[in-house]
């Protein structure tokens, strides 16, 4: 692996590099108010599932102190590849030798990863300190060993996900309050984090933190480890619990609680957050050698109404702001459905081998939007797609709101359906329109395999704006499924929602296409 290859995922570990850097200016702008971080009083000691939540409770109802950012001034500005060159030494992990299923690294502090996270091991019922210690690290340069207990920045979980009896990272809590998971096979892609506030707001976004982790040693034979994590920031506190399944997909069981300091009117639940450059849908103003570059190419949406949604993903010229309003919804996700070495052409980055990330709403989340927000970007870097559920009611200063999911990291969506899937959309130009683009869409899947010969498809497009024409289904035998095709002519106008469902003369058969046109 490259160095530059390095550069760029270390940098987008939990965030990617613009969200982790605004993450950081939070917490400093919070730390100016005060320097000393409050003590976890119940952080060690007899420990039980409703801890962490008293301890966030609790928090709440105090002004919101930012953990110490204090570093050595050996460490104090260090780049990226001095921060990379401190490794920590596999040996010194947390269960190493225990003969269990995981195994446990941290992450030093400094460059991005400012504050001092606290960590404790839970055992028996007991909570006690993991103790940190320089020796825990090797140094590329022996500069960077300083002797203070400047404690740790994160944590990797390792286990022998790929090859049987040998242990490799496969989930990583690092930056604010985001991580990010693999399964089986994959590299490492999207990201999830605790929660958002005020995401695509022009008054700018509050990045929550956690600030500590309880790690549950699992018991031998075990396949599942547990991880509580206390979330922090100026408006809220909250408690997580995460019971986490590694394998072909890897399972997040989430619990979460939240106690609001003050009123969030933007409040974002199980919030995903991916990179979206270009792909054949989105690439006029993208000068690339490859066919596509993404985390992510679609938002899917499974409604409480049962609707299956798509919607490819873009990368605007300004940024963009979409909900998609529903009612006890099934799930939603940022997913990846491109496979194909060929579908990139990137040695490097191999992003046919991302995850796409499934929500699974446990019980009933009520009325809300899933939003979606896709923000320009001129490179591969930045993380510029952020979707999460906001619900209908803003969160009250006082109150107390509990949300339980389950996070599905894999190659698919994790239910099969009956309906037909989009396979691919491509936009282009019309050669004897410039003020025409045209569409295509394949479809292909289960309701193609016993399709009787005399059956009549038909395109249902719909537009909110500008006019649909030269509307055209045809066969794709290369898919074994169907092409569609049209041309949109969207005159004067600046923006259109754009919808269509693969038919019959008797029902829909597909899921349904929705994207976002603008100029």
């Amino acid at each position: 692996m490259s160095s530059s290859i390095q550069r760029r995922d270390l940098m987008r570990v939990g965030a990617g590099a613009t969200l982790a850097t605004l993450a950081q200016g939070v917490v400093s702008q919070a730390q100016a108010q005060s320097n000393t971080a409050p003590g976890l009083a119940g952080a060690t000691g007899t420990f039980d599932d409703g801890t962490v939540r008293q301890i966030a409770k609790r928090l709440a109802s105090a002004p919101y102190k930012a953990p110490d950012q204090s570093l050595p001034k050996a460490i104090d500005n260090l780049n990226f590849d001095q921060f990379r060159n401190i490794t920590y030494r596999e040996e010194r992990a947390l269960w190493h030798g225990d003969s269990l299923a995981f195994d446990v690294e941290f992450f030093p502090r400094g460059f991005l990863y400012r504050p001092r996270i606290d960590i404790f091991e839970v055992k028996d019922g007991q909570s006690e300190a993991v103790p940190y210690s320089p020796d825990l690290f090797s140094y590329g340069d022996p500069a960077l060993e300083v002797q203070e207990d400047v404690g740790f920045a994160g944590l990797r979980l390792r286990t022998a996900i790929n090859t049987p009896g040998v242990m490799e990272e496969f989930c990583v809590f690092l930056g604010a309050s985001y991580f990010r998971a693999v399964a089986k096979g994959q590299n490492y892609g999207l990201s999830a984090r605790g929660f958002a506030d005020g995401t695509g707001d022009p008054k700018g976004e509050e990045f929550a933190l956690f600030r500590a982790f309880w790690l549950e040693k699992p018991q031998p034979n075990v396949k599942s480890v547990v991880i509580h994590a206390l979330m922090d920031s100026p408006s809220v506190a909250g408690a997580f619990s995460f019971t986490i399944r590694p394998g072909d997909t890897t399972v997040f069981d989430v619990q979460s609680t939240f106690f609001p300091r003050t009123a969030i009117q933007q409040s974002g639940i199980a919030p995903l957050t991916g990179m979206f450059y270009f792909d054949t849908n989105d690439h006029n103003h993208v000068d690339d050698w490859r066919p596509a570059a993404h985390d992510s190419e679609a938002l899917q949406m499974w409604t409480g109404a049962g609707q299956q949604l798509f919607r490819p993903l873009r990368n605007p010229l300004d940024l963009q702001f979409s909900a998609f309003r529903d009612v006890s919804p099934r799930g939603f996700g940022l997913m990846q459905r491109r496979r194909s070495f060929h579908d990139f052409e990137d040695l490097a980055l191999n992003y046919e081998k991302r995850p796409s990330l499934w929500i699974e709403p446990i019980g009933d989340w009520g009325e809300g939007w899933v939003d979606l927000v896709e923000i320009p970007t001129p490179n591969e870097v930045n993380d510029n797609i952020v979707s999460f559920w906001r619900p209908k009611t803003p969160l009250a200063a006082g109150k107390e709101y509990s949300f339980t999911y389950r996070m599905y990291w894999g190659w698919d969506n994790p239910f099969p359906t009956s309906l037909a899937r989009i396979a691919g959309t491509r936009v282009g130009s019309v050669v004897d329109d410039k003020n025409a683009r045209f569409f295509a869409i394949d479809f292909s899947g289960a309701p193609f395999e016993n399709l009787p010969q005399d059956a009549h498809l038909h395109l249902v497009p719909q537009a909110s704006a500008g006019t649909i024409r030269n509307v055209v289904v045809e066969p794709n035998p290369n898919i074994k499924g169907w092409r569609t095709t049209f041309e949109f002519v969207p005159g004067d106008e600046k923006l259109a929602e754009l919808r269509a469902v693969l038919a019959t003369d008797t029902a829909p058969i597909s899921e349904e296409w929705l994207y976002r046109w603008t100029p």
